[in-house]
């Protein structure tokens, strides 16, 4: 591990630690009432709890499989879509356009008619991820492709690429920044928009997710409970980012140079 990477862990440690010190204090000092801000031991004792004896782990489980199925879906229609308005102009004008119009619209409001679509149930939950994910991704893919320098593109062709093997063969690595940051831009997004839909409606026929747990644990009071569960969101997010991206980055666009 570079010396670099290790004095960031470091610090990032220090700043958690000072974190939960602050709050333990301003818990003592009876800012705010205790049902509204916990001390930071009732909280762990939640999350032990959670794991323990409420089942969170089945819950959290259940979330993990709904995002990545709809994850999956987004980005290979991300793709797959990009990779056609690349090589048609018609295509691209028209997608354009869809991206921009759909791209705008929160997945939260595109519930009710996914109700009625899809039913209560993973369909639903599903529509939305893939929503969430679909279109900043693409927009992000279409940037990164546009950026791309003629030279790049000429010299694909001049080798006999075209069509998909021109994009796999040249857009593609030469915009994986681009696409990188459209997935954790698509992840993040397609993240939230899955725990509020698991707020509102809750369960379904196969099972309930994390934002489930979390209505129930507000609805019970037990904020120590809300705040045990949002350190297990944020927990699935830096494993996400630390676990995924990041390796993913220092095996591709750092690998080759085109970032530090």
């Amino acid at each position: 591990m570079k010396e670099g990477t290790k004095q960031e862990i470091r610090t990032q440690i220090i700043f958690i630690i000072c974190f939960i010190a602050v709050w333990q204090i301003v818990y003592q000092m009876q800012a705010f009432p205790e049902i509204m801000f916990p001390s930071a031991t009732e909280i762990l004792r939640s999350f032990v709890e959670g794991f323990k004896d409420d089942s969170l782990l089945e819950y959290t489980l259940y979330s993990m499989s709904l995002i990545v199925r709809g994850l999956a879906i987004g980005i290979v229609l991300a793709f797959i879509f990009s990779s056609i308005a690349v090589v048609s102009k018609i295509f691209y004008a028209i997608y354009n356009l869809i991206v921009s119009i759909c791209d705008l619209l929160p997945g939260v409001a595109l519930l009710p008619l996914a109700i009625l679509w899809f039913g209560i149930g993973e369909g639903t939950i599903i529509f939305i991820v893939v929503h969430s994910i679909l279109w900043p991704m693409s927009r992000s893919i279409m940037d990164g492709f546009k950026s791309i320098s003629s030279i790049y593109i000429e010299s694909g062709r001049n080798i006999g690429l075209k069509g998909l093997s021109l994009v796999m063969g040249v857009y593609l690595p030469a915009a994986f920044t681009s696409v990188l940051s459209g997935m954790r831009v698509g992840w993040a997004r397609a993240w939230r928009g899955l725990l509020s839909v698991e707020m509102i409606f809750g369960t379904t026929g196969s099972g309930a997710g994390i934002g489930w747990y979390i209505f129930m644990k507000r609805t019970n009071f037990d904020i120590a409970g809300v705040f045990a569960t949002l350190i297990v969101i944020i927990i699935i997010g830096i494993i996400i980012e630390y676990g995924v991206f990041r390796i993913i980055e220092r095996n591709t666009v750092k690998k080759w140079g085109m970032v530090r």
